[in-house]
Protein backbone atom coordinates (compact mmCIF):
# COMPACT_ATOMS: atom_id res chain seq x y z
CA UNK A 1 0.00 0.00 0.00
CA UNK A 2 2.67 2.42 0.62
CA UNK A 3 4.01 2.62 -2.84
CA UNK A 4 -0.31 3.52 -3.92
CA UNK A 5 -0.05 6.09 -1.12
CA UNK A 6 3.14 7.76 -2.81
CA UNK A 7 1.45 7.68 -5.91
CA UNK A 8 -1.58 9.45 -5.14
CA UNK A 9 0.76 11.92 -3.66
CA UNK A 10 2.67 12.23 -6.14
CA UNK A 11 0.14 12.73 -8.53
CA UNK A 12 -2.44 14.97 -6.07
CA UNK A 13 0.91 17.33 -5.26
CA UNK A 14 2.07 17.71 -9.20
CA UNK A 15 -1.83 18.39 -9.77
CA UNK A 16 -1.69 21.02 -7.54
CA UNK A 17 1.60 22.86 -8.12
CA UNK A 18 1.00 22.12 -11.53
CA UNK A 19 -1.69 24.91 -12.08
CA UNK A 20 0.78 28.12 -12.49
CA UNK A 21 2.16 25.73 -15.43
CA UNK A 22 -0.76 25.21 -17.22
CA UNK A 23 -1.82 29.06 -16.60
CA UNK A 24 1.53 29.35 -18.64
CA UNK A 25 0.99 27.05 -21.12
CA UNK A 26 -2.58 28.03 -22.06
CA UNK A 27 -0.93 31.50 -22.78
CA UNK A 28 2.21 30.11 -24.52
CA UNK A 29 -0.43 28.62 -26.70
CA UNK A 30 -2.09 31.70 -27.76
CA UNK A 31 1.36 32.76 -29.41
CA UNK A 32 3.31 29.65 -30.18
CA UNK A 33 1.64 26.25 -30.35
CA UNK A 34 4.76 24.48 -31.01
CA UNK A 35 6.63 25.21 -28.30
CA UNK A 36 3.38 24.58 -26.04
CA UNK A 37 3.36 21.61 -27.41
CA UNK A 38 6.77 20.55 -26.68
CA UNK A 39 7.00 21.99 -23.31
CA UNK A 40 3.54 20.48 -22.05
CA UNK A 41 4.92 16.94 -23.44
CA UNK A 42 8.44 17.77 -21.38
CA UNK A 43 6.31 18.52 -18.19
CA UNK A 44 4.23 15.69 -18.37
CA UNK A 45 6.61 13.10 -19.37
CA UNK A 46 8.30 14.45 -16.04
CA UNK A 47 5.37 13.41 -14.17
CA UNK A 48 4.89 9.94 -15.52
CA UNK A 49 8.63 9.04 -15.19
CA UNK A 50 7.97 10.23 -11.48
CA UNK A 51 5.45 7.76 -11.18
CA UNK A 52 7.16 5.10 -12.69
CA UNK A 53 10.28 5.48 -10.90
CA UNK A 54 7.81 5.05 -7.55
CA UNK A 55 6.51 1.88 -8.66
CA UNK A 56 9.73 0.09 -9.29
CA UNK A 57 8.37 -0.87 -13.18
CA UNK A 58 11.02 -1.98 -15.27
CA UNK A 59 10.37 -1.21 -19.05
CA UNK A 60 11.88 -3.76 -21.68
CA UNK A 61 11.38 -1.70 -24.79
CA UNK A 62 11.89 -3.01 -28.23
CA UNK A 63 11.36 -2.24 -32.04
CA UNK A 64 11.12 1.66 -30.79
CA UNK A 65 13.35 2.40 -34.21
CA UNK A 66 9.75 1.41 -36.01
CA UNK A 67 8.12 4.59 -34.81
CA UNK A 68 8.65 6.93 -37.71
CA UNK A 69 10.03 10.85 -36.28
CA UNK A 70 8.67 12.83 -39.30
CA UNK A 71 5.25 12.20 -39.47
CA UNK A 72 2.31 12.19 -37.10
CA UNK A 73 0.88 8.38 -36.41
CA UNK A 74 -1.83 6.52 -34.90
CA UNK A 75 -0.10 4.32 -32.15
CA UNK A 76 -2.88 1.22 -31.47
CA UNK A 77 -2.27 -1.10 -28.82
CA UNK A 78 -3.92 -3.86 -26.06
CA UNK A 79 -5.50 -2.54 -23.20
CA UNK A 80 -4.96 -4.42 -19.49
CA UNK A 81 -4.12 -1.18 -17.32
CA UNK A 82 -4.28 2.22 -16.20
CA UNK A 83 0.18 2.31 -16.64
CA UNK A 84 -0.49 1.57 -20.65
CA UNK A 85 -0.86 5.25 -20.65
CA UNK A 86 1.58 6.38 -18.48
CA UNK A 87 4.04 3.88 -19.92
CA UNK A 88 3.63 4.34 -23.68
CA UNK A 89 3.57 8.22 -23.31
CA UNK A 90 6.91 8.72 -21.61
CA UNK A 91 8.64 7.35 -25.15
CA UNK A 92 6.47 9.39 -27.44
CA UNK A 93 9.13 11.72 -29.74
CA UNK A 94 6.38 14.33 -30.64
CA UNK A 95 3.15 15.73 -29.17
CA UNK A 96 0.26 12.95 -29.16
CA UNK A 97 -3.22 12.94 -27.75
CA UNK A 98 -4.36 9.76 -26.22
CA UNK A 99 -7.98 8.66 -26.97
CA UNK A 100 -9.54 8.44 -23.80
CA UNK A 101 -13.10 7.74 -22.31
CA UNK A 102 -15.52 10.70 -21.54
CA UNK A 103 -15.92 10.17 -17.81
CA UNK A 104 -12.00 11.81 -17.71
CA UNK A 105 -13.53 15.59 -18.92
CA UNK A 106 -14.94 15.38 -15.48
CA UNK A 107 -11.76 15.11 -13.56
CA UNK A 108 -10.79 18.56 -11.89
CA UNK A 109 -7.07 19.50 -12.90
CA UNK A 110 -6.13 16.58 -14.84
CA UNK A 111 -8.82 16.68 -17.62
CA UNK A 112 -7.29 20.55 -18.63
CA UNK A 113 -3.75 18.51 -18.61
CA UNK A 114 -5.25 16.25 -21.09
CA UNK A 115 -6.64 18.98 -23.21
CA UNK A 116 -3.45 20.58 -23.19
CA UNK A 117 -1.88 17.44 -24.62
CA UNK A 118 -4.77 17.17 -27.38
CA UNK A 119 -6.37 14.00 -25.88
CA UNK A 120 -9.78 13.58 -27.30
CA UNK A 121 -13.12 12.46 -25.34
CA UNK A 122 -14.69 9.54 -26.43
CA UNK A 123 -18.80 8.71 -25.79
CA UNK A 124 -18.80 5.53 -26.11
CA UNK A 125 -22.46 5.38 -25.77
CA UNK A 126 -23.39 8.10 -28.32
CA UNK A 127 -22.10 7.18 -32.17
CA UNK A 128 -22.70 10.24 -33.61
CA UNK A 129 -20.89 11.90 -30.66
CA UNK A 130 -18.00 9.07 -31.30
CA UNK A 131 -17.72 9.86 -35.06
CA UNK A 132 -16.93 13.34 -33.98
CA UNK A 133 -14.60 12.78 -31.79
CA UNK A 134 -13.06 9.80 -34.87
CA UNK A 135 -13.03 13.47 -36.75
CA UNK A 136 -11.36 15.52 -34.57
CA UNK A 137 -8.66 12.76 -34.53
CA UNK A 138 -8.33 12.60 -38.14
CA UNK A 139 -7.86 16.62 -37.52
CA UNK A 140 -4.95 16.56 -35.16
CA UNK A 141 -2.66 13.91 -36.83
CA UNK A 142 -3.00 15.99 -40.47
CA UNK A 143 -1.86 18.92 -37.83
CA UNK A 144 1.12 17.03 -36.88
CA UNK A 145 0.17 15.31 -33.46
CA UNK A 146 0.14 11.70 -33.14
CA UNK A 147 -2.73 10.06 -31.73
CA UNK A 148 -2.77 7.00 -29.84
CA UNK A 149 -6.12 4.68 -29.71
CA UNK A 150 -7.09 1.43 -27.51
CA UNK A 151 -9.42 -0.21 -29.66
CA UNK A 152 -10.54 -2.85 -27.70
CA UNK A 153 -12.53 -0.02 -26.31
CA UNK A 154 -12.01 -1.01 -22.76
CA UNK A 155 -9.74 -2.64 -20.10
CA UNK A 156 -9.24 -6.23 -20.92
CA UNK A 157 -9.33 -8.06 -17.85
CA UNK A 158 -8.59 -11.61 -18.82
CA UNK A 159 -5.20 -12.98 -19.29
CA UNK A 160 -3.78 -13.66 -22.58
CA UNK A 161 -7.15 -12.91 -24.36
CA UNK A 162 -8.06 -9.60 -26.51
CA UNK A 163 -11.10 -7.86 -27.36
CA UNK A 164 -11.96 -7.21 -30.98
CA UNK A 165 -10.63 -4.08 -32.10
CA UNK A 166 -13.19 -1.65 -33.38
CA UNK A 167 -12.53 -0.96 -37.04
CA UNK A 168 -13.99 3.04 -36.82
CA UNK A 169 -10.53 3.87 -34.69
CA UNK A 170 -8.54 3.05 -37.81
CA UNK A 171 -10.37 5.74 -39.81
CA UNK A 172 -7.84 8.45 -38.20
CA UNK A 173 -5.13 6.85 -40.29
CA UNK A 174 -7.15 6.43 -42.82
CA UNK A 175 -7.88 9.83 -43.26
CA UNK A 176 -5.07 11.22 -42.18
CA UNK A 177 -2.91 9.65 -44.06
CA UNK A 178 -0.84 8.80 -41.68
CA UNK A 179 1.00 5.40 -40.61
CA UNK A 180 -0.32 2.78 -37.91
CA UNK A 181 2.91 1.60 -35.39
CA UNK A 182 0.81 -1.27 -33.43
CA UNK A 183 1.60 -1.34 -29.71
CA UNK A 184 1.84 -4.68 -28.15
CA UNK A 185 1.87 -4.30 -23.99
CA UNK A 186 2.95 -7.30 -21.81
CA UNK A 187 2.39 -8.14 -17.95
CA UNK A 188 1.20 -3.92 -17.57
CA UNK A 189 -1.76 -5.04 -15.32
CA UNK A 190 1.19 -6.99 -13.01
CA UNK A 191 1.94 -3.41 -11.24
CA UNK A 192 -1.45 -2.32 -10.22
CA UNK A 193 -4.80 -4.28 -11.13
CA UNK A 194 -3.53 -7.68 -10.72
CA UNK A 195 -3.51 -6.89 -6.92
CA UNK A 196 -6.21 -3.57 -6.54
CA UNK A 197 -5.26 -1.52 -4.33
CA UNK A 198 -1.81 -2.80 -4.02
CA UNK A 199 0.94 -1.67 -6.55
CA UNK A 200 3.54 -3.61 -6.99
CA UNK A 201 7.00 -4.18 -8.90
CA UNK A 202 6.93 -5.54 -12.29
CA UNK A 203 9.00 -6.50 -15.55
CA UNK A 204 6.75 -4.84 -18.70
CA UNK A 205 7.46 -5.42 -22.37
CA UNK A 206 6.64 -2.92 -24.67
CA UNK A 207 7.39 -3.34 -28.64
CA UNK A 208 6.81 -1.06 -31.24
CA UNK A 209 5.53 -2.86 -34.74
CA UNK A 210 6.43 -2.08 -38.06
CA UNK A 211 4.49 0.82 -39.47
CA UNK A 212 1.15 -0.44 -41.26
CA UNK A 213 0.58 1.84 -44.12
CA UNK A 214 -3.35 1.44 -44.78
CA UNK A 215 -2.25 2.81 -48.67
CA UNK A 216 -0.40 0.10 -49.21
CA UNK A 217 -2.53 -2.68 -48.06
CA UNK A 218 -4.64 -5.16 -50.70
CA UNK A 219 -8.57 -4.23 -50.59
CA UNK A 220 -9.55 -6.61 -48.41
CA UNK A 221 -7.12 -5.89 -45.74
CA UNK A 222 -8.35 -2.29 -45.98
CA UNK A 223 -11.81 -3.72 -45.23
CA UNK A 224 -10.63 -5.12 -41.66
CA UNK A 225 -7.49 -3.18 -41.02
CA UNK A 226 -8.06 -3.49 -36.83
CA UNK A 227 -8.45 -6.91 -37.68
CA UNK A 228 -4.94 -7.26 -38.97
CA UNK A 229 -3.56 -4.88 -37.12
CA UNK A 230 -5.17 -7.29 -33.91
CA UNK A 231 -2.90 -10.22 -35.58
CA UNK A 232 0.27 -8.04 -35.39
CA UNK A 233 -0.43 -7.72 -31.77
CA UNK A 234 -1.81 -10.75 -30.76
CA UNK A 235 1.76 -12.57 -32.18
CA UNK A 236 3.92 -10.04 -30.78
CA UNK A 237 2.08 -11.11 -27.30
CA UNK A 238 2.18 -14.71 -26.90
CA UNK A 239 6.36 -14.18 -28.63
CA UNK A 240 7.20 -11.66 -25.75
CA UNK A 241 5.79 -13.97 -22.93
CA UNK A 242 8.68 -15.56 -22.87
CA UNK A 243 11.19 -13.13 -22.58
CA UNK A 244 8.95 -12.40 -19.29
CA UNK A 245 9.40 -15.97 -18.13
CA UNK A 246 13.26 -15.49 -19.32
CA UNK A 247 13.35 -12.34 -16.87
CA UNK A 248 11.27 -14.26 -13.91
CA UNK A 249 14.31 -17.14 -14.48
CA UNK A 250 16.87 -14.60 -13.54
Amino acid sequence: MIRFLLVVIWVVLFLIFSIPLMIAEWIIGKFNMDIRNRSSLAIVNWAFRGVLRICGTKAIVLGEENVPKDTAVLYVGNHRSFFDILLTYVRVPRPTGYVSKKEMEKVPLLSIWMKLLHCLFLDRDNIKEGLKTILQGVEKAKSGISICIFPEGTRNRIPDTFLPFHEGSFKIAEKANVPIVPITLNNTSAIFEDHFPKIKKATVVIEYGKPVYIKDLDKEDRKFVGAKVQKIIEATYFKNKEILAQEENK
